[in-house]
């Protein structure tokens, strides 16, 4: 490895401050991060939509060679983000748009001729469209195809969101599709992902490729005893997830109203914990529900998983890897999932995880569960997260994609 001051100097840029990894996106681009810093001098710029995060900023400035952090309001944002109705572009870029982080970005890369970029998620590319910016490598890892998700979103809410989703999920698939002509690669979270997105947007399906997210396997062990945070006489299905993301409030909501009572009709001493931070008031009203445990954040959700009878992923709105999958496999967990919750996972029905398509499926196969006391394939699941999600072997992709493209400028 080369000396720290003789490391080539990298901008990467994140739409949430990628620490700490506590949620979906923050534990891909913190892992990515990480690995950044092992080969770059990294300039780092990101907003920061949650005050509790602001503590977590020494942290990233001892890491980084320089950074810049952006207070993002999210209500303001919101209001902000109509300016895209008069602009004829997604409302996702004037959510995302901050005249201090352009600045910012031009003067980092002018002073210290940044020659590697990497965009996390696609609000960040508007910072590197200038055509004075097509010399240089710029590398996007999109995640997911977020235009597609806001296209799911118009077939389950009402009118008018559902138009305004629509045509949210229009003008980005546009914008996807500029960024994907101008980046020099574009990357996704799996390889379903990639091929989706491949198949819209088929003029760059050259430089369209795919990383999978990794687990950490030695912290979401089932070996190490946690005590639990059950009732020994009750029976526990957990969901686990930031419950003011709309796909998990559906999920679990779905699941309370639809498929938990004809369970309990059956084993009323099951009880279906929903676990995880920023519970909506839609969320904690199911609490009122027979069974249903909301216990907002909790500061480790391993005795959760751990003692759980079995997880369940019953999303119906979903796009790219879900990490809650990922971390019930690892601690050896069935897995009741949803075809939307298992999209990019390619676990085999029945020997990795259990597949349900609907509620009377879901509850069959609860039942099912209930009746082997959930243990019908843990082992199989840690074993094939341990093969296919491991950062170490996941994450050179990028690395290697950066400097193809760093080479090609030169």
């Amino acid at each position: 490895m080369e000396a720290t001051d003789k490391k080539p100097a990298l901008l990467f840029l994140v739409h949430r401050i990628p620490f700490p990894p506590n949620k979906g996106d923050k534990i891909r681009s913190y892992h990515l991060l990480k690995f950044l810093l092992k080969q770059y001098r990294v300039f780092l710029g990101a907003f920061i939509d949650d005050k509790a995060d602001w503590k977590h900023v020494s942290q990233l400035q001892d890491w980084c060679e320089e950074s810049c952090f952006i207070e993002l309001n999210p209500a303001q944002a919101k209001i902000k983000s109509l300016q895209g109705l008069f602009l004829k572009q997604p409302l996702t870029l004037p959510y995302y748009a901050s005249d201090q982080l352009q600045t910012w970005v031009d003067q980092t890369i002018q002073q210290h001729n940044i020659q590697r970029t990497l965009v996390f998620s696609s609000a960040m590319a508007q910072y590197l469209l200038a055509p004075k910016y097509g010399k240089i490598c710029r590398v996007i890892d999109f995640v997911d195809v977020d235009s597609d998700k806001w296209q799911q979103y118009s077939e389950r809410k009402p009118w008018p969101l559902s138009w305004v989703y629509k045509r949210e999920a229009q003008e980005l698939l546009c914008f996807e599709r500029e960024v994907a002509m101008q980046f020099d690669a574009s990357l996704f979270v799996s390889s379903a992902e990639a091929q989706f997105f491949k198949e819209r947007v088929p003029d760059c399906a050259e430089r369209v490729d795919h990383f999978n997210n990794g687990v950490d396997t030695e912290y979401f062990s089932p070996d190490e005893n946690f005590p639990t945070p059950y009732n020994e006489s009750e029976k526990v299905l957990v969901f686990s997830g930031a419950m003011d993301y709309w796909p998990n409030v559906d999920a679990v909501i779905w699941f309370a109203r639809d498929v938990l009572p004809k369970i309990r009709a059956q084993h009323p001493d099951v009880r279906f914990f929903i676990v995880g931070s920023n519970p909506t008031d839609a969320v904690q009203q199911l609490a009122a529900y027979p069974g249903v445990v909301v216990t907002g954040f909790v500061l480790d959700i391993r005795p959760y998983l751990q003692h759980a009878t079995f997880a369940v992923v019953p999303m119906r709105v979903a796009r790219g890897i879900q990490n809650k999958v990922l971390e019930a496999m690892a601690m050896a967990k069935s897995v009741l999932v949803t075809p939307s919750g298992i999209e990019g996972i390619d676990a085999e029905p029945d020997k990795d995880v259990v597949m349900a398509d609907n509620s009377e499926s879901l509850v069959r196969q609860s039942l099912l569960l209930l009746r082997q006391n959930g243990s019908a394939m843990g082992a199989k699941a840690r074993e094939f997260v341990c093969k296919n999600f491991n950062w170490n072997e996941n994450l050179p992709k990028v690395g290697e994609l950066l400097e193809q493209g760093s080479t090609k400028k030169i």
